[in-house]
């Protein structure tokens, strides 16, 4: 066998795939442990002859387990690819067939037989029963899959696919493979749950039964003769806060791009502080202003001597929390849209004569169509997603997500009634998306050009400019007294009965204790704290790279299917977090993947809710870089690997800095998925809070809510300094706008 061909990288990779794929098979437990993926116990627990901790050798070589035999076919038959050509025909064959094989092996016995032995009637009429079974795979069996996984891109490759480039085709099976797995198997396993009956068989009749249920459709109040449908509730509800929230985002993003306002910065840090804020402490604050014993409330009840009212719970509160949550997010998209506006185009028209008022609304504001659909549906499906305002606001005015967290941890439990809920509720964010294209059809908004664009926005006009400086002043105010109310509240002993000032919700939160062995944390939240912190800091990486190697294929590399690659990587996004909560109940609950209750779903649903993200900031970045920088990397010498890693990269800390601190702070404020997916040992911050507020505990819920804000802008100011900024040759302009 010749030495310098093994040296070569095909080969080396070849190898420690090869490497990889024995170890999952001779060393490492097959099944997952009972202690959790990162314990060891273990290893001094029985192991390698315990079943429980058994490689898969052991397992066949026990008697146990026979299905796992076949796997010893493609491990053996990979083996004679060794030291082989490239360019030999038998090469990749061995590669493809022999990873295929045996990933599609490890994906038929894992869902074929799970704990109760065949998971399907047919496999037990086809091989008769079955008087064993198998739980979760473990160490063994992802290694395993993920050695066969990449022999089978790396056979792919050498067949010429993409150029051969190894590293390319790796990364794109890579990501179908996570992708279909962490999204696509728990959409269809939530689909197939809508049809189970209550003796575990298929029926339509029992989706349709469940899908046409008057509390989900019903129009009674529409009569005065009842509730409407939660269905319908959702549904105007999330219209209302789409429309509110993009019309509030295009007033902020005017005032910020198109006047001369002073304190544009302080607006700008206004409009941006909710998204680092849990989406529910917003609505405590409400309660603390327009509840029962509220200030505001209480004030106008002295004031003209009338009955306070529990007015705020139902829509009028729910809206007024979403529409605080949600408007940044809105301004953050619109910023961008309203500054990208060609100025000259601006300033062609009024040299035509047109009045600034024309201007606005025949130039500028048709050119922000993308800005203001893509806002509106993002305010429509957080609103939809948003489980935390309408628990604590919702009153009588029930929603698609609480009805689905009622439906799993309710008396009913009723899996079935919380897929059909879920399966209504992504039909409408899916729905909006595809409304959304429709009114922007194929037309081009392109207004900048590879041209210099020197021209300078006009001012707004005056009937524009005053309800827009109005609605921004007045709702800056609002936001501030929200805040205050968050701040003051977290201090005040019993809000509305005993209003002294004192730090008694700080210390049962976070009290600690120095000893001889150390710091003795004795607060009733650091348990969750520090698990949230670990997770958050875990999934914020792994989702940036995701998200950023995404990005890379989708805007460096040509390949077939790009475009289905294109909208698997971002659908996460248009999925609502309770969808993804209960989907993920139903997926990881049982065999192959038992991963209900471990911290590791947790930090799983977080990559894959806030991938798109990374993907959308690692896209706008790259395409700011000429390929010729690729190009020339590649025609040193350099692999397309070596390219990614010491060319593309170090272009692109903003992009990872907004990935970072984006996914970060997602998975910090997140309730919607965590609600589902927490439990004893792995509890986060969100749902801690959220049981304190079930038990009218509002001191401590906002004195943890105002220690998550101040984490997570500490948080952020350290991410922007390690990662640091990137300058490509540009010079930065001040310009000033008049009115």
């Amino acid at each position: 066998m010749n030495v310098k061909r093994l040296q070569e990288p095909a080969q080396l990779v070849l190898i420690f795939w090869i490497i990889i794929g024995w170890a999952g098979f001779l060393i490492l437990p097959w099944y997952v442990v009972e202690d959790g993926l990162f314990s060891f116990d273990w290893l001094y627990d029985g192991y390698p002859f315990d079943t429980d901790y058994a490689p898969a050798v052991f397992l066949i070589t026990q008697g146990e387990k026979f299905w796992l035999a076949p796997l010893l076919a493609p491990l053996v038959a990979v083996l004679m690819a060794i030291g082989r050509k490239k360019s030999d025909p038998l090469y990749p064959t061995l590669l493809i067939y022999s990873g295929l094989f045996g990933f599609a092996w490890l994906a038929f016995q894992g869902l074929g037989i799970g704990l109760r032995g065949w998971q399907f009637d047919w496999l037990e009429a086809l091989f008769g029963p079955l008087d064993d079974r198998q739980f979760g795979m473990g160490y063994g069996a992802l290694l395993l899959a993920a050695a066969f996984l990449f022999l089978f891109t790396q056979g792919i490759a050498a067949r010429g696919a993409i150029n051969g480039d190894v590293f390319v085709v790796s990364a794109i099976g890579g990501v179908i493979a996570v992708v279909s797995i962490f999204v696509f198997f728990p959409i269809g396993k939530m689909l197939v749950a809508a049809f189970i009956t209550e003796d575990q068989t298929y029926s339509i009749a029992v989706f349709f039964s469940k899908f046409l249920d008057d509390r989900l459709w019903g129009i009674s109040c529409l009569t005065g003769g009842g509730k409407c449908g939660v269905g319908w509730n959702s549904l105007f509800l999330a219209i209302l806060v789409g429309f509110i929230t993009t019309v509030l985002g295009l007033v902020f993003a005017l005032v910020v791009t198109r006047t001369t306002f002073k304190y544009k910065q302080a607006l700008r840090a206004l409009t941006v502080l909710p998204i680092i804020t849990p989406p529910f402490v917003i609505g405590l604050a409400i309660i603390l202003l327009f509840g029962l014993s509220g200030s505001v409330t209480a004030f106008f009840a002295d004031l003209f001597g009338v009955q306070a009212t529990r007015w705020v719970y139902g829509l009028p509160g729910v809206l007024i929390a979403q529409t605080l949550a949600f408007t940044p997010i809105a301004f953050l998209v619109l910023i961008g849209v309203v500054e990208g506006v060609s100025p000259s185009m601006e300033e062609a028209a009024q040299t035509l004569r047109a009045s600034k008022w024309q201007v606005f609304r025949t130039v500028s504001f048709p050119l922000m169509r993308p800005g203001l659909a893509n806002a509106f549906l993002l305010g429509f499906i957080e609103s939809m997603a948003d489980f935390g305002n309408p628990l604590v606001l919702g009153g009588n005015y029930d929603v698609l997500s609480t009805e689905i967290f009622f439906a799993i941890v309710g008396a009913q439990y009723d899996q079935g009634q919380a897929a059909v809920l879920a399966i209504v509720l992504l039909a409408f964010t899916l729905g909006a998306f595809y409304a959304q294209r429709f009114w922007l059809g194929k037309k081009s908004y392109t207004t900048v050009s590879g041209k210099g664009d020197a021209g300078v926005h006009p001012s707004m006009p005056k009937g524009l400019a005053v309800p827009v400086y109005l609605i921004a002043t007045a709702w800056a105010v609002f936001t501030v007294i929200v805040y205050g109310m968050i701040v003051y509240g977290s201090f005040v002993e019993l809000w509305g009965v005993k209003n002294t000032l004192t730090f008694k919700h700080y210390i049962t939160a976070f009290s600690f204790r120095i000893e001889d062995a150390g710091i003795r944390w004795t607060g009733a939240a650091w348990d969750s704290f520090w698990t949230t912190i670990k997770i958050a800091g875990i999934s914020a990486p792994l989702t940036a790279a995701l998200g950023l190697v995404t990005a890379y294929l989708l805007t460096r590399q040509t390949f077939r299917g790009k475009s289905a690659f294109e909208f698997g990587t971002m659908l996460s996004f248009a999925i609502p977090g309770t969808v993804i909560g209960v989907s993920y109940i139903l997926a990881f609950n049982v065999p192959p993947l038992e991963l209900t209750g471990t911290g590791i779903i947790l930090v799983i649903s977080f990559i894959f809710r806030n991938m798109p993200v990374g993907v959308r900031a690692g896209i706008a970045s790259m395409t700011q870089l000429d390929k010729s920088l690729d190009e020339s990397s590649l025609t040193l010498g350099a692999n397309s690997w070596q390219t990614f890693r010491k060319v593309i990269l170090p272009l692109m800390r903003p992009a990872i800095l907004a990935a970072l601190v984006y996914s970060f702070v997602r998975a910090m404020t997140a309730i919607s998925a965590v609600i589902f997916l927490v439990s004893a040992e792995y509890d986060m911050a969100t749902s801690y809070i959220i049981g304190r507020v079930e038990n009218n505990d509002y001191g401590l819920a906002i004195a943890y809510s105002t220690t998550l804000i101040v984490v997570m802008l500490a948080a952020v100011g350290s991410m922007q300094l390690v990662v640091g900024r990137t300058k490509i040759g540009r010079r930065t302009s001040q310009s000033g706008v008049t009115v």
